[in-house]
C-alpha cells in the first residue's frame, strides 16, 4: 500500500464521452478515516454526472481503504446454525438488498450469481441458504479469506483483472460498488457479456439528487471522498447502466436514515460537539430511540429522500 505522498492522482473526462467541459460542485477531504488529502467533485456540462476528479489512481488508492474501512466491519458472518440463521437471512434481504420492498422484486427463481465487493461473504452466505450457487468477487484480502473459509469460490482482486467465469450468472449484485470503480462503463460491459440473455443485475449507491447533499455539502456522507470516484442520481446512473448494456427497471429508495444521521454526525464533529455527536452515534447503531431510526428510515424512504437507492436493471 502506498504512503500518502506516493498517492497517485489522475485527471480523467467523463466517461460518457461527452464534450469537454466541467463545473465545480464542491472540493473536500475523507471524513470516515481522516486520511489526508483534498479532493474535487465536479458535474459534466452535458450529461450532468458527476465525478471525483482529479482521483487517486487505481494502483495507489488502496491508501485509502484500510483494513477497518466500515464496510468490512458491518459484514460480518455469524455461524450460528439453525432457525435462528434462516431468520437473520430474510431479515438481511429486507435490510439490505430489498429494503422492505420486497412486493416490487422481479420474481427471481434461484439460480447462479455473483457478489462484487461482497466483504466477509455475509450476503453470500444468505443466498446460498436460499438455494443460490454464488460466487465473490472481493478486493481485500482478508475479507478474501474470510469468505475462504465458508466454502464459497471467491476471486481477490479487482473487477477488472478477473477472468470470465466458465458459466453465465443469472445475477450480479454489487452493493455500494458502482461508485467506487474507476472505469464504470468498461465494468459494465464485462458484467453484460457475463449475465445470460435474461440476466439481471442489482446495485446500491448514495442518491446525489437526494436534498441532504444539497443541504450538507462536502459533510455529506454518501459523498465518502475520495472513495467514491462517482456520485450518481437516477437520471445519470440510468445513462451510465445504458451505456453498459443495462435497461433500468426499477430503483428502490432505501428506508434507512443513517445518511442523515451520519451528516449530522461530521457537523457536529467540526464544531466541537461531541455529546451531539455521541447520542446521534447512538441512533445510527439503534443503541437508543429505535423506533425513531425506523420511523425517520419510512420517512424518507417514502418521499424517496433518504440518500440511498437500488437499482435493477435488465440485459439489453
Amino acid at each position: 500500500m502506498p504512503s500518502p505522498a506516493k498517492v497517485e492522482l489522475e485527471d480523467k473526462p467523463c466517461p460518457l464521452g461527452c464534450p469537454a467541459g466541467d463545473d465545480e460542485v464542491l472540493t473536500g477531504h475523507d471524513r470516515l478515516h481522516e486520511l489526508p488529502g483534498t479532493f474535487t467533485v465536479v458535474k459534466c456540462r452535458a450529461c450532468e454526472l458527476m465525478r471525483t476528479n482529479p482521483r487517486p489512481t487505481q494502483r495507489t488508492i488502496g491508501f485509502y481503504y484500510p483494513q477497518d474501512y466500515g464496510p468490512y466491519q458491518s459484514t460480518q458472518v455469524a455461524l450460528t446454525p439453525g432457525r435462528k440463521i434462516r431468520h437473520r437471512w430474510w431479515k438481511q434481504i429486507m435490510r439490505r438488498v430489498f429494503d422492505t420492498e420486497t412486493r416490487k422484486i422481479p420474481p427471481l427463481q434461484p439460480g447462479r450469481m455473483l457478489e462484487i465487493g461482497c466483504a466477509s461473504g455475509a450476503f453470500l452466505r444468505q443466498m446460498a441458504g436460499g438455494g443460490w450457487e454464488v460466487e465473490g468477487l472481493e478486493f481485500s484480502e482478508k475479507m478474501a479469506d474470510a469468505v475462504r473459509t465458508l466454502g464459497y469460490p471467491i476471486y481477490n482482486g479487482t473487477l477488472e483483472s478477473m477472468q470470465d467465469p466458465v458459466e453465465p450468472y443469472d445475477l450480479i449484485v454489487g452493493w455500494h460498488v458502482l461508485e467506487h470503480l474507476h472505469d464504470p462503463i468498461h465494468a459494465l460491459r464485462k458484467l453484460h457479456c457475463w449475465s445470460k440473455s435474461a440476466g439481471w443485475l442489482a446495485v446500491s449507491m448514495p442518491d446525489a439528487s437526494a436534498l441532504e447533499f444539497k443541504i450538507f455539502k462536502d459533510r455529506w456522507y454518501g459523498l465518502d471522498l475520495p472513495r467514491h470516484l462517482f456520485h450518481y442520481t437516477p437520471k445519470t446512473l440510468s445513462h451510465v447502466l445504458g451505456k453498459g448494456g443495462w435497461k433500468v427497471e426499477r430503483i428502490l429508495w432505501h428506508h434507512n436514515p443513517n445518511n442523515l444521521l451520519q451528516s449530522l454526525r461530521y457537523c457536529s464533529q467540526e464544531r466541537g460537539w461531541s455529546q451531539s455527536k455521541d447520542y446521534l452515534l447512538d441512533l445510527v447503531q439503534r443503541r437508543r430511540h429505535r423506533y425513531l431510526h425506523l420511523f425517520l428510515g419510512k420517512f424518507l424512504g417514502t418521499l424517496h429522500t433518504s440518500g440511498r437507492m437500488t437499482v435493477w436493471a435488465c440485459r439489453i
